[in-house]
């Protein structure tokens, strides 16, 4: 398994260097603990709560912040109650959230969990294994044209249509229950010849999507920012696809048109070369950066030299 590396770390740690002495910090997506460990080493005064739906990705992470004693706590939740995992814990509203959105690397590199095309294993997808559908259980359930709409709608796939009729088909005949059956189904509808990413990414990617609630999880999160967070506090959101960021640019653009907060950065920021070629997972990744309830001007943006901003 390749070592995990958590990306724009210098870019997440340059948004929350403003937060105030004593500051509670929320990581929804803890994962491997990589973030949450930098930013209790930059802040040697604040607490943080991660969270994780994954259950693995809790006890790596709360043997990775050990160190750090009882200013780390490691909780198995969705990042979706962010609020109610800190207020459960006594507080009311917190000085930072981040979340780092998508599938982790963990995830993708245990073939057993079902994510990747690159292993055959059982089609399953769930970053929760303790319940819900399975990717296979939840296509059982679907029609040729709610296949269809859920490749286009979260995997933007351009042959949604004929690939939802050959898996529909391939699974009434008993011939899909795995991650091979299935990137094997959407390698033969493709056509012949190179293509510039394997046939299966955006199949796999929409029903990740679709089985985990993802773009579901991430509106219910920010719906509590408003509640949740301390004036001057941030929000830190690192997206990996268009739709993820869409939601984030869309709702961080309405809090500022309202007078409720601030940009810290007028463009989304993104890994520079030398991020990308340590860690390729980051060539995709988009971090944007909220400051709650404070008015900015544009020409008090801090740039930091690790990372650049997208044109």
């Amino acid at each position: 398994m390749a070592e995990h590396l958590p990306v724009l770390v210098a870019a997440v740690l340059d948004a929350f260097a403003c937060l105030r002495a004593g500051a509670i910090v929320v990581d929804g997506t803890v994962g491997m603990g990589g973030h949450a460990g930098a930013i209790l080493e930059q802040h040697s005064g604040a607490r943080l709560l991660g969270l994780d739906r994954d259950e693995a990705a809790v006890s790596r992470a709360a043997q990775h912040l050990r160190r750090f004693g009882d200013r780390a706590a490691v909780r198995h939740d969705r990042f979706s109650n962010w609020l109610a995992a800190c207020r459960a814990m006594g507080h009311e509203r917190v000085d930072g959230l981040l979340l780092d959105l998508g599938v982790s690397s963990l995830q993708l590199d245990t073939s057993e969990r079902g994510f990747s095309f690159r292993a055959d294993a059982p089609l399953d997808m769930r970053m929760d294994r303790q319940g819900g559908l399975t990717a296979r259980e939840f296509l059982e359930g679907l029609t040729p044209p709610e296949v269809a709409r859920v490749l286009r709608d979260y995997g933007e796939e351009r042959l949604a249509w004929p690939i939802a009729k050959a898996i529909c088909r391939e699974r009434d005949a008993g011939r899909l229950s795995t991650t091979g059956d299935l990137a094997a189904i959407c390698r033969r509808v493709y056509p012949r010849g190179p293509q510039r990413i394997d046939p299966a990414t955006r199949t796999f990617q929409a029903l990740r999507i679709a089985v985990n609630d993802e773009l579901g999880e991430l509106s219910r999160a920010l719906d509590d920012v408003p509640q949740g967070l301390n004036v001057g506090g941030v929000v830190c959101v690192i997206s990996f696809h268009s739709l993820e960021d869409r939601v984030v640019k869309q709702r961080f653009s309405a809090w500022q048109q309202a007078g409720q907060a601030s940009l810290l950065k007028r463009k989304p920021v993104m890994a520079d070369e030398a991020e990308v070629a340590a860690n390729p997972r980051a060539s995709s990744a988009k971090l944007r950066a909220l400051l709650w309830g404070v008015r900015r001007q544009r020409s008090t943006e801090r740039r930091s030299r690790h990372h650049r901003n997208e044109p």
